[in-house]
């Protein structure tokens, strides 16, 4: 695997396979010394936007086994998305050319969780956590008419909205996804276990021509 992977499919990989090293604890904390990052200092390359929950337990670089200049990483509470949020993933796709972007959520979210509880109880917290938990919502009822009921259920559908919202919102990305030259990939971190699974997978995620990883 070239360390800083070319293809959306690379990049996937190569991510993959460094949650599988962390897992096992066998990670090799590449990138991570003194001439790498001094070679580094006048430009970066970063073959993946990460685009994660806020949560200290969800730090990208430790979780996926990779190091400085590997992952262009944007978080706030919850995923949840806006202009800023937006801008910062085009400019990962458009002015460092990243292959893949993803869209990283976790079990047992407080976000997700005071979310659910915010609409069966009719009572959002107050000031600008409210607004987190507005935008989450949208993603707790669309599970729940799914026939969803549990936080975890609601956190895999949050990613797959946030996912969908990222592509219907930047006509960028769309684009960069439809001629094939950048990827998007939703995946759910388990806290306890520290893997992480597709829940939801747009363009070629797969190095197979048929992949069933890019539909997800």
């Amino acid at each position: 695997m070239p360390d800083f992977p070319s293809s959306p499919a690379e990049a996937f990989a190569a991510l993959m396979e460094g949650n599988s090293r962390f897992v096992r604890g066998d990670r090799l904390h590449p990138n991570q010394d003194a001439d790498h990052r001094t070679a580094l200092a006048p430009a970066q390359r970063p073959f993946a936007v990460l685009f994660g929950c806020s949560d200290s337990r969800l730090a990208a670089e430790i979780i996926f086994d990779r190091g400085l200049g590997d992952l262009f990483v944007v978080r706030t509470a919850g995923h949840v998305s806006g202009p800023e949020v937006l801008g910062s993933i085009e400019y990962g796709v458009a002015m460092l050319g990243v292959p893949l972007v993803v869209v990283l959520g976790h079990d047992s979210c407080g976000a997700v969780t005071a979310a659910a509880e915010a609409h069966r109880s009719g009572y959002a917290p107050a000031g600008y956590l409210g607004d987190v938990v507005d935008r989450v919502i949208p993603s707790v009822l669309s599970g729940r008419a799914a026939g969803l009921s549990t936080v975890d259920e609601f956190v895999d559908e949050h990613i797959r909205r946030t996912a969908d919202y990222l592509l219907g919102r930047s006509s960028l990305l769309a684009a960069k996804v439809g001629q094939g030259r950048c990827a998007v990939a939703g995946l759910s971190y388990r806290l306890t276990e520290g893997t992480v699974h597709l829940v939801a997978g747009h363009g070629a995620l797969s190095a197979e021509p048929s992949g069933s990883a890019a539909s997800a």
